[in-house]
């Protein structure tokens, strides 16, 4: 698989905020960050919301008294921002600190893979990153790279054997998330290394249901064509 990158979410991500060494979290959020209403708010009673890690404040919006330099941003907002020559300046003064979470839970890898990232997410696996590390609420580097559609990242981590079927409090999977953003190059990476089709949102939403109610054509026809091949698949083995 290569690595061609999916169209990225409108709005610039947020970063850690300086201080407390991280930013929110997933939460259950209605609308992405630079939406006006997500698809997911017209549905009524659907649960699966993308992240509103990235809010306004944290987009800069406000004035802040004193601009942040390099020298003072933490190991998480260094990897979100891709600045890898500083990030490892930091990570020399101790070996922990490449899986060191934030207050949320967040290590740099899982900020570098939500930023889309992708030469600060090979450094830091090359550094000794844990691809498996969950955040607070089981957010993973995986699920938000495919919620942000950033089909590079999402085939490298695949290439470490991560759970690519791993299920967070916000009531997604990897595959859902990708679906939802009518992410259809990760939707298709994904699928291709086995994610299951039958893991639904809390809402009781399949992968498929999810294509079909938000109207992302693209992406059904991508699920379609798999569920395909694998009946033929097994129909071959018989």
């Amino acid at each position: 698989m290569g690595d061609a990158a999916c169209p990225q979410q409108d709005g610039d991500p947020a970063l850690p905020e300086a201080g407390d060494g991280g930013a929110g979290t997933p939460r259950n959020s209605s609308a992405a960050p630079g939406d006006s209403q997500s698809p997911g708010e017209a549905l009524d009673g659907f649960p699966l919301k993308h992240s509103n890690t990235l809010t306004n404040r944290q987009r800069g919006n406000e004035v802040s008294a004193l601009p942040a330099t390099l020298d003072t941003l933490s190991i998480h907002q260094l990897a979100a921002q891709g600045e890898l020559i500083q990030l490892k300046e930091h990570l020399r003064k101790g070996e922990n600190l490449v899986n060191k979470p934030d207050e949320r839970g967040f290590t740099p890898l899982i900020w570098a893979a939500a930023f889309g990232e992708i030469e600060t997410v090979r450094h830091l696996l090359e550094w000794g990153a844990d691809p498996h590390a969950l955040a607070k609420e089981r957010e993973s580097a995986l699920a938000l790279a495919s919620m942000g559609g950033y089909t590079d990242i999402v085939t490298l981590l695949l290439d470490r054997d991560v759970d690519i079927n791993t299920y967070d409090w916000n009531g997604g999977t990897p595959l859902l998330y990708a679906v939802r953003g009518n992410h259809v190059k990760c939707v298709e990476a994904l699928l291709a290394c086995g994610a299951d089709l039958t893991e639904e949102a809390d809402s009781g939403y399949t992968p498929m249901d999810l294509a079909v109610a938000l109207g992302h054509k693209k992406v059904q026809q991508v699920i379609e064509n798999h569920i395909l091949k694998l009946f033929r698949n097994k129909k071959k083995k018989k």
